[in-house]
C-alpha cells in the first residue's frame, strides 16, 4: 500500500512549470505544510515571497476544488502534502564582453498541494510542571521554616 493512499485526499491541485527555483518555493512551503486552511493562508499573505503568492492560489484553488467535490466542512481541512519538485531548466544566454556569451539556467518548479480532513479534535495533554533542581530546594526551604 503507498503512503498517500493511507490519507484520503478531500482535494488536490497541482501547478506545474512554475518560473520559481524549487528551493525558494520549498522554503514557503515548510511553512504550511500540516497548518489548517485559514492558518496556512493568514501565513502566506504575510509573506513577502514570490513563491508565497503562488502557493496561495494553489491553495485557493484545491480549497473550490473540495468545496466542488462536496466536502462536508471546509473548516476542517488542513495541508496535509505540500510537495515541490523540480520543473525543466530553461536554457537563455546572455551576452558577454568581446563577443561571447555565457549560460543562464532560469529554475522551473512542479507544485504539488493535497487537502485532507482532520478525523478527530485531539486536545493536547495539560503539561505539568518539571521539578527541577532549584524548584526542590525551593519546596525544602519552605518546609523546614
Amino acid at each position: 500500500m503507498k503512503n498517500n493512499q493511507l490519507i484520503p485526499s478531500a482535494s488536490h491541485a497541482k501547478l506545474s512549470f512554475v518560473g520559481v527555483s524549487p528551493f525558494r518555493a520549498r522554503l514557503v512551503a515548510n511553512l504550511v505544510r500540516g497548518k489548517t486552511l485559514e492558518e496556512a493562508s493568514r501565513l502566506l499573505i504575510l509573506e513577502n515571497k514570490k513563491a508565497a503568492k503562488i502557493i496561495y492560489k494553489l491553495l485557493k484553488s484545491a480549497t473550490s476544488n473540495a468545496e466542488q467535490k462536496g466536502v462536508a466542512d471546509i473548516e476542517r481541512l488542513y495541508v496535509s502534502e505540500l510537495r515541490v519538485d523540480e520543473g525543466p531548466r530553461i536554457k537563455r544566454w546572455m551576452s558577454r564582453s568581446q563577443g561571447r556569451a555565457d549560460q543562464r539556467l532560469t529554475r522551473t518548479s512542479h507544485i504539488t498541494m493535497k487537502l485532507a480532513e482532520k478525523t478527530g479534535a485531539k486536545k493536547a495533554p495539560a503539561k505539568a510542571k518539571k521539578s527541577t533542581k532549584a524548584s526542590a530546594k525551593k519546596s525544602e526551604k519552605g518546609s523546614e521554616g
